[in-house]
């Protein structure tokens, strides 16, 4: 599965406009993540930054926070969604970087991570723990989906597959802990938005 996995950053770059033109068609049925991005800006101060990791095309989740007042910072693999981001919103910073190497000198109020971190394989999930909490102010909050235990598994976007992974929850949990977050929320296969898994944290330490 290692190929696949390593196949996820062209995948996108390909298929750029396709995926932004599902995403945007999904959004527009009703956004389903609208409670969990209610939950997290409640959390953030306002106005606050938030740094979307795996921002993708900038819509819906990059583009409801910035229409609420954020400082966004988006970073994606793919220039071609970051090319997007920066037609739809000149006025937020886009960045084309791996989360894997993701080494920034801002600290930020927020951190997301929505439907972009299951992509990577498990050992580089474990190793973004410390870049998230390098990245996060005191309190910051972060958000991110994951799979419901550990494992991999393969979906399919335009006739490709699609690599995903998760680790299991208790080693989650363990990773927010011995990085300084504390979570707030662990809802697993919400039915409320799609069966995702979401996580809600704070930076405590």
């Amino acid at each position: 599965m290692s190929k696949d996995a390593e196949n996820i950053i062209p995948l996108y770059e390909t298929h750029a406009q396709k995926w932004d033109h599902i995403r945007r068609g999904n959004a527009a049925k009703g956004l389903m993540e609208t409670q969990w991005l209610k939950h997290f800006t409640s959390l953030l101060p306002h106005q606050g930054s938030v740094l979307d990791i795996g921002c993708g095309a900038g819509e819906p989740m990059a583009g409801h926070l910035i229409r609420a007042g954020f400082q966004l910072t988006g970073v994606d693999s793919s220039a071609s969604l970051i090319d997007i981001c920066r037609t739809r919103f000149p006025q937020q910073q886009w960045l084309v970087a791996d989360m894997r190497e993701l080494s920034l000198p801002q600290k930020f109020d927020g951190m997301l991570a929505w439907n972009s971190f299951f992509h990577l394989q498990r050992d580089d999930q474990r190793r973004m723990f410390p870049r998230f909490a390098a990245h996060a102010q005191e309190d910051a909050v972060l958000m991110f989906t994951s799979g419901t235990s550990n494992g991999e598994a393969i979906g399919t976007f335009e006739g490709q597959p699609l690599y995903h992974s998760s680790l299991a929850p208790e080693e989650y949990r363990t990773l927010l802990s011995d990085n300084g977050f504390d979570v707030i929320q662990y809802v697993e296969n919400d039915p409320h938005c799609g069966n995702h898994t979401v996580w809600l944290c704070r930076k405590t330490s």
